[in-house]
């Protein structure tokens, strides 16, 4: 169902794959907009190495959850800045594309636990992110991200 890398030769192992989710902060998820058109969004994310699922906070409506309660399906892309080789101006960029389908998270409890564990990719000062889950716990939904495929390649740009 999933298309194989073209130039395999520039495709990034899994594990190198799980590295860059970890460590990168954002990227953008699509979703099949209700109009028929595709919604991205630029968004947070959080990988959690138990369960190698994505986990992303939100709002309780939108456009984004109209699409979702249609098409649980998504695409989620990130990169990194990229970094030039020693003598060129052209830029090499390590990306990941994750396929896969949501869920909604409305346990309170599971909600404010992604949300601190979101918020570390952030910032370590505990009591903001205490003070940031009290003061919208009730607003927060949290989107759980259920892997189908995921692949990553290292291109040039140029």
């Amino acid at each position: 169902m999933f298309r194989e890398i073209i130039r395999y030769k520039q495709a990034l192992s899994d594990e190198r794959c799980i590295e860059i989710l970890k460590q990168t902060k954002r990227g953008v998820l699509s979703v099949y907009g209700t109009e028929g058109y595709p919604y991205g969004l630029p968004i947070d994310h959080w990988y959690c190495e138990e369960n190698g699922k994505l986990y992303f906070h939100c709002g309780k409506t939108g456009h984004k959850l109209d699409a979702l309660r249609q098409d649980p399906r998504v695409c989620y892309t990130v990169y990194g800045d990229g970094e030039a080789a020693e003598g060129e101006w052209a830029l090499y960029f390590q990306s990941v594309i994750v396929f896969g389908e949501i869920t909604f998270v409305e346990d309170e409890e599971r909600i404010a636990d992604i949300c601190r564990q979101l918020s570390y990719k952030f910032t370590d000062d505990e009591h903001y992110i205490a003070e940031e889950i009290k003061g919208h716990l009730k607003a927060t939904l949290v989107l759980e991200l259920t892997p189908h495929h995921i692949s990553g390649k290292r291109v040039q740009e140029s």
